[in-house]
């Protein structure tokens, strides 16, 4: 029996400790109260009342309709809430297991391909994006998509590693099998890296070239069959099933193509879909003119981050993924240069390596574009997508400086320091824009970045002793900032929007002229219950219902999720996230109200609704929906449930609306 050595026994606590650390900053305080997107964990619960709930990820508990994405990412969710209770850490446990797990398998996965040493870095530095502490501390479903890509990448690394055969087939079709998976946790987000992991498997197969087609035409057909398993079946469901949120008609199909999909990179600008971005007021309807990050925000959904080749580096993104993509750029650059040089003159390569260098290099700069240049509702905590490559680039890059350092006799072993003091120097600009956030580090990276760099000279220069003291001064450097910010992150309360950095960065509620109230984003944190008066709604409606299977129906689920989260009573929400889904139509209110499935409805009053400022959030189908209830439901008076007569003057997306109408 052979005992580990001790360097390897170093490398294993080394693993050990970046995992931890990683479930550290994921977990800490998560049972403070936090409840997550309340839009997900309204879903959640929601999924515990019934299997076609669970199967189709009904967002109420009347199973009427889903949420905007697929429901794997909620599974594990609902069975954590199965065995512990609904509780706020219940619903996060299963995103702490996650984001350590896809720390422990980049590791893994990086081990294969560059060694163990670097396989460490790169586990450290996606333990330390500020992003993903933020993303993992929430029930968002970026955790799970990260976890199965870097699953994918994992197999995909295999499957090159084998040797020609069922062995190597058999891994890329795990690999395509993973990608399907993350199909059914963020849809056509998932694919994005796809041409990466092929062009891998073309490049560092030793297959023969007939052999590596005939596998990814296989792969393909696995990619597809576990991608549209789950929409084939709802659509072709015998029974009652949900209305797909999102959706144009109420399919599956549609939301792929559409919302979650197409929309997403070109803009979503026509049509009945559950998108914030098609429902919102058009660009200038708002105060501050077309040009006003208020206006950006309604109109795309991505606040006042222009989509652009410099997205990726602005002052909402670039503080949440940026500390190192320009020292990834840099080694990519690199990287391509020498294999160009190695092609030239005829030089073997390594295969193997070469297909690493595509897959994490493809990954990252083709996820960069289309995050970059995404005209539809796009959202700054979507770049921990990026965060896998970017830890795998940049870790793999430094090895390969500090071997061109400590080897090299020429002027090549400047690239190290070079590299060294640009990242420093864009951590000191990201520090710097806001100074009153943890600004300290900024000073203590010029300092840090001083002595590397310093130690690195004069080591090369004679001062053999100094060279790894240096280089590790270095590394220090790269990581302090983002994990001051992660450690930051990690002390926050979990919001809806996850942000990393200065609260500043979070979308706030917007106070607009004569007292209209908007909320710019999405569903946030809910880790409050429900107000007196919105209880005591609440309260009438079930007092009052006399058998209706519907208790309450409200405008919009981000305003319904308060009520579902709070109560045991069968809320549903009118028009999907943001109302503007046609579902439930008019004729099918009428229906409700007709037979007794629905007495009382909350939405806004009609004398906000004739004079609001600006257009309702739920666009053409919430108006239709509203005059409907108008003319045939009457006002309960705000007396009878301790309501106020304060009306707001346009649709408050979160509240769904003050007035209690009794209908039939």
């Amino acid at each position: 029996m052979t005992t580990a050595k001790p360097a390897d026994r170093r490398r294993i606590w080394a693993l050990v400790v970046i995992c931890l650390a990683a479930g550290t900053l994921y977990a800490w305080k998560i049972g403070a109260g936090q409840m997550g997107n309340s839009y997900y964990s309204a879903a959640v619960k929601s999924m515990t009342h019934s299997f076609t709930n669970f199967l189709f990820g009904s967002f109420d508990p009347y199973g009427f309709a889903t949420v905007d994405k697929p429901p794997l990412s909620l599974w594990p969710q609902v069975f954590s809430v199965w065995i512990f209770g609904y509780h706020g850490w219940a619903l996060l446990l299963p995103q702490v297991i996650e984001g350590v797990a896809a720390v422990f398998l980049l590791h893994r996965t990086v081990r294969l391909w560059a060694g163990e040493n670097v396989a460490l870095l790169a586990a450290a530095i996606l333990a330390l994006t500020p992003v993903t502490v933020a993303v993992n501390r929430t029930n968002n479903t970026d955790t799970l998509l990260v976890l199965l890509l870097v699953a994918a990448a994992y197999a995909v690394t295999r499957s090159i590693g084998e040797p020609s055969g069922r062995g190597s087939t058999r891994w890329l079709f795990w690999c395509a099998f993973f990608v399907g998976c993350g199909f059914l946790t963020k849809m056509l987000q998932a694919w994005i890296i796809v041409p990466a992991l092929a062009l891998a498997y073309l490049a560092g197969s030793t297959a023969p070239v007939k052999r590596r087609i005939f596998d990814l035409l296989g792969a393909t057909g696995v990619l597809f069959a576990s991608s549209f398993w789950w929409v084939a079946l709802h659509d072709w469901w015998p029974g009652g099933k949900p209305y797909v949120s999102g959706s144009a008609d109420g399919s599956a199909w549609d939301l792929v193509f559409g919302y979650n999909g197409f929309g997403r990179v070109f803009g979503q600008h026509d049509g009945p879909t559950g998108t914030p971005g098609a429902a919102m007021p058009q660009v200038g309807q708002l105060p501050g003119g077309p040009d006003s990050g208020l206006n950006r925000t309604f109109s795309t959904g991505v606040g006042d981050e222009d989509s652009g080749l410099t997205r990726m580096f602005s002052s909402g993104v670039g503080g949440q993924i940026s500390w190192l993509l320009p020292l990834a750029v840099v080694v990519l650059i690199l990287v391509a240069v020498a294999g160009a040089r190695r092609i030239a003159t005829k030089r073997p390569g390594d295969p193997a390596g070469r297909g690493g260098w595509f897959l994490w290099g493809g990954w990252l700069l083709i996820t960069a574009l289309v995050f970059s240049y995404a005209q539809g509702i796009w959202h700054s905590y979507y770049t921990t997508m990026l965060a896998p490559a970017v830890a795998a680039v940049a870790a793999a890059g430094l090895a390969r400086l500090w071997r061109n350092y400590r080897d090299s006799e020429t002027a090549v072993w400047l690239l190290l320091p070079a590299a060294i003091t640009l990242t420093a120097a864009w951590a000191f600009v990201l520090a710097a824009r806001n100074p009153d956030w943890h600004g300290w580090t900024r000073w203590a990276v010029l300092a840090v970045a001083a002595a590397a760099v310093g130690g690195l000279v004069t080591g090369k220069l004679g001062r053999d002793s100094l060279k790894r003291p240096a280089f590790v001064a270095g590394l220090v450097t790269l990581l302090l900032t983002p994990g001051a910010w992660s450690a930051a992150a990690a002390g926050e309360g979990g919001s809806g929007m996850p942000v990393a950095g200065p609260r500043s960065n979070v979308p706030q509620v917007q106070e607009l002229p004569r007292g209209a109230v908007i909320m710019a984003a999405g569903a946030g944190d809910d880790s409050g219950g429900l107000s007196a008066e919105q209880r005591g709604i609440l309260d009438y409606a079930v007092k009052n219902s006399e058998g209706a299977e519907i208790d309450l129906a409200i405008n919009g689920a981000a305003a319904a999720a308060r009520y579902v989260m709070n109560s045991e009573a069968v809320v549903i929400a009118m028009g999907g996230f943001m109302g503007s889904d046609h579902a439930p139509t008019v004729d099918q209110l009428q229906g409700w109200v007709r037979d007794g499935t629905l007495k009382f409805v909350l939405g806004s009053s009609p004398e906000s609704a004739g004079t609001s400022t600006v257009a309702s959030p739920g666009g053409a189908a919430q108006r239709e929906r509203q005059q409907w209830i108008e003319q045939n439901c009457t006002v309960i008076d705000p007396g009878r449930y301790g309501g106020s007569d304060d009306k707001p003057q346009v649709f408050d997306t979160m509240s769904g609306g003050k007035t209690l109408y009794q209908c039939g």
